[in-house]
């Protein structure tokens, strides 16, 4: 039972003090390179920051917890991936095919009082679901909604009708045409 329990707590202070110091550098290490990497690391996400943002947690873990990874290590490895966050970043706004293979499109789910079925089984998104953006918007009804949008970062955009000209807004959106199904 006495071997059970020793090694549950912690093994010796040489692994606590080990975790406390690699801990506290770390941690400075990975708050300094998201700053330097800038704002919109960590901002809304699509996919692909998502990705990123649960390896910087695994990888922050395990320098952490595993011994047999060095702080100059795992520091290295927190750099690489926001680095090449960076470098996919930086391309997706230059690149329009990066940018689609990234973030993917916006989906137009609604438009002019119908809702696109099609869009929405593709985007596996429910009426209800629409419903319930229009009503985060305070709007009260449908047909008061000129369009209800799912973004690349999984967010609706609801816009609402009477609002001015929507083109502007639903540029980058696939718009059905008067004789296209679902309008």
């Amino acid at each position: 039972m006495e071997v059970l329990v020793e090694g549950m707590f912690f093994s010796n202070g040489t692994t606590l003090i080990r975790t406390l110091v690699v801990g506290v550098l770390a941690y400075i290490s990975l708050v300094l390179l998201l700053r330097l990497s800038g704002r919109l690391t960590l901002s809304k996400m699509n996919a692909f920051d998502l990705v990123v943002t649960v390896a910087l947690g695994s990888t922050f873990a395990t320098i952490l917890l595993n011994r047999d990874v060095s702080l100059a290590e795992g520091v290295l490895a927190l750099a690489l991936l926001i680095g090449l966050q960076y470098v996919v970043t930086w391309s997706s706004v230059r690149v329009a095919w990066v940018r689609r293979t990234v973030t993917g499109e916006p989906a137009l789910l609604f438009f002019r009082g119908r809702f696109l079925d099609d869009a929405m089984r593709v985007a596996r998104v429910t009426e209800d679901e629409v419903r319930a953006a229009a009503r985060s918007q305070g709007l009260a009804a449908l047909d008061g909604i000129e369009a209800v949008v799912l973004e690349t970062d999984g967010s609706f955009s609801v816009i609402a009708d009477g609002a001015g000209d929507s083109r502007s807004t639903l540029d980058g959106v696939n718009v059905p045409g008067p004789n296209e199904k679902g309008v």
